[in-house]
C-alpha cells in the first residue's frame, strides 16, 4: 500500500496542480478555491471512508455517518446528525423499502453558510452522497484479500466503495474544505447530505428529505465516467415462486417440474424485456438495453434424485423513465399471468409475484432546467477535455427521490459504474480531484460569494 506522500514523491499530483491555472471562466475568487484543493486531504478523506466496512445494514454503516458528521463539524458547518426513527418510516406511504435488516439507522447534514432551521435560508445547493456499500463478495479477487483496505496503486484507490460511492462523498468533503480554507463567505448556504441505505432502497434520503433538509439544487456524486446523468430509469426486485409436483426421478413423469414450468414464465420475461426496449427516450439511446429485466437467482429442488416441487427465482425489473411503479408490477404480473394460461399446470396451479425489497422509482431533471447547463460549464471550467454528455442512466438511484421532492437534480461524481459492486471497483484519485474542483465552482456559483470574500 501507498501512503499520498509516496504517491506525491513520485509526481502523481504534478499534472493536477498544472490545471489548477487552466480553467477557463473562473473568476478570482473562483481560482482562489481552486487553489486550496488539497489532493493529500482528499486522498487520506477517501482512505478514512473506504476503510470503515459499511456494508448495508452493519453496524459500520452507523460508524461512517459518526465519521462524517464529525469530519464535517470539524470543517465548521453546522451538522444535524440524527437516529432515524424506522418504524415511523415504515409506516409512511412513499416508504422506499429495505433489502435487509436494520434495528437502527443515522442521518447526517451539514450546512455551511447558516445556521441549520435559521429562517427560510434553504440551501442553494445540495451536495449528496451514500456511504453504504454492497457485500465484498470473494475476498480472494480483491487485492491482499482485503476488500476495505484503501489499497492506493499508481494514482489508483482499489477499494468496496471507492468508486459507489465514497470517491464523491471526498470529493465534495474535499470542496467544502477548499472553500473555507480559502476564506470564502457563502451568499446562501451549502449543504451535504450524506445517507445510508441507497443500495436497497435509499431510505436514508427518504428520512433525510422528510426531517425537511432540501435545496434548490442537488447534485448526486454517483460515478458517472465524466457524464452528467439527468434521468434515471427505476428497479424493481420481483420474487416468482413456481409449483410443482414432487416425485421419484425414475418415475417422474408422474411429476410436475417446477423447473420446466419455470422455463414457460423465463421466456415470457424474455419476450418481456424485448417489449418494453422500444421506443426508448433518447436520454438512453446510447445503451444496448435501457430497462434491464434479469432474473439473479434460481432456488430448487432439495435432492438430486427427485423432481422439485418448488422453485423460486428472484430479479431486477426496470422500471422505464416516466412509468410509475404501479404500472410498471401490473404489466410483469400480466406478463406472467399470461405465460401461465398457455400451460394447463400453470393454469391450476398459477405462479405468485410479490415484490420484496426497495422500490426504485424513475425520475429526471425538468426539461430545460438551468442546472444542467450551469453543471456542464462547471465541469469545463474545472479542467475537463470537453464539454460532458448529458445521458440517462438504467439504474435506479436517489436521484428520483429528490425530483420527487422538487428539487432540480443531476449525477456527475468520479468513477465508473461498471465497476461498482465488482471485486475489481477502483477510482482514480485525478477523477476524484477533478469533481472536487467542479463542485466547489458550482457552489460559489449556485450560492454566490459575499462582498469581502478572499
Amino acid at each position: 500500500m501507498h501512503s499520498c506522500e509516496h504517491l506525491d514523491a513520485g509526481g502523481r499530483f504534478g499534472p493536477l496542480r498544472q490545471t489548477l491555472h487552466m480553467h477557463r471562466g473562473a473568476t478570482d475568487p473562483e481560482a482562489s478555491v481552486l487553489a486550496a484543493i488539497d489532493e493529500h486531504q482528499i486522498v487520506a478523506d477517501l482512505q478514512a471512508l473506504v476503510r470503515i466496512p459499511s456494508v448495508d445494514g452493519t453496524e459500520a454503516e452507523h460508524e461512517v455517518q459518526r465519521w462524517c458528521a464529525d469530519r464535517l463539524s470539524g470543517l465548521g458547518l453546522s451538522v444535524d446528525h440524527w437516529r432515524i426513527d424506522l418504524a415511523d418510516l415504515r409506516a409512511d406511504p412513499g416508504f422506499p423499502g429495505m433489502e435487509v435488516e436494520r434495528d437502527e439507522a443515522w442521518g447526517c447534514v451539514a450546512t455551511l453558510g447558516t445556521t441549520l432551521g435559521a429562517g427560510d435560508a434553504s440551501p442553494a445547493l445540495v451536495l449528496c452522497g451514500h456511504v453504504d456499500v454492497v457485500p465484498p463478495g470473494d475476498l480472494d479477487l480483491w487485492p491482499g484479500n482485503d476488500p476495505f483496505g484503501a489499497h492506493l496503486t499508481d494514482g489508483v484507490m482499489h477499494a468496496r466503495g471507492a468508486c459507489d460511492m465514497k470517491g464523491g462523498v471526498a470529493a465534495a468533503l474535499g470542496a467544502v474544505a477548499a472553500i473555507r480554507r480559502a476564506g470564502i463567505t457563502l451568499r446562501r448556504p451549502l449543504a451535504v447530505h450524506t445517507v445510508i441505505g441507497e443500495e436497497d432502497g435509499g431510505i436514508g434520503a427518504f428520512a433525510t428529505l422528510r426531517r425537511g433538509h432540501s435545496g434548490e439544487a442537488c447534485v448526486i456524486a454517483e460515478p458517472t465516467a465524466g457524464e452528467i446523468i439527468p434521468a434515471n430509469a427505476g428497479s424493481l426486485t420481483f420474487r416468482l415462486d413456481v409449483a410443482g409436483l414432487g416425485t421419484h426421478g425414475s418415475t417422474r413423469t408422474r411429476g410436475v417440474s417446477a423447473i420446466e414450468k419455470f422455463e414457460i414464465v423465463h421466456q415470457a420475461l424474455r419476450d418481456l424485456e424485448t417489449k418494453r426496449n422500444t421506443g426508448r427516450d433518447p436520454l438512453f439511446a446510447h445503451l444496448d438495453i435501457a430497462c434491464p429485466l434479469s432474473v439473479g437467482s434460481v432456488r430448487a429442488g432439495d435432492w438430486a434424485s427427485s423432481v422439485p416441487d418448488r422453485l423460486v427465482a428472484e430479479g431486477r425489473y426496470g422500471v422505464r423513465l416516466d412509468e410509475s411503479v404501479a404500472d410498471a408490477k401490473t404489466e410483469f404480473e400480466a406478463a406472467v399471468m399470461q405465460a401461465c394460461a398457455t400451460d394447463p399446470w400453470l393454469r391450476e396451479h398459477p405462479v405468485t409475484v410479490t415484490w420484496p425489497g426497495g422500490v426504485f422509482a424513475s425520475g429526471r431533471l425538468p426539461e430545460g432546467d438551468p442546472l444542467l447547463g450551469r453543471m456542464q460549464d462547471a465541469v469545463v471550467d474545472a479542467g475537463a477535455a470537453g464539454r460532458p454528455r448529458a445521458r440517462g442512466g438504467p439504474y435506479g438511484s436517489d436521484l428520483r427521490q429528490y425530483a420527487a421532492a422538487g428539487v432540480p437534480t443531476v449525477q456527475y461524481g468520479p468513477g465508473d459504474i461498471r465497476y461498482a459492486h465488482a471485486p475489481d471497483e477502483h477510482v482514480a484519485i485525478e477523477d476524484v480531484v477533478r469533481c472536487a474542483r467542479t463542485y466547489a465552482l458550482l457552489a460559489l456559483r449556485l450560492c454566490g460569494v459575499a462582498e469581502g470574500s478572499s
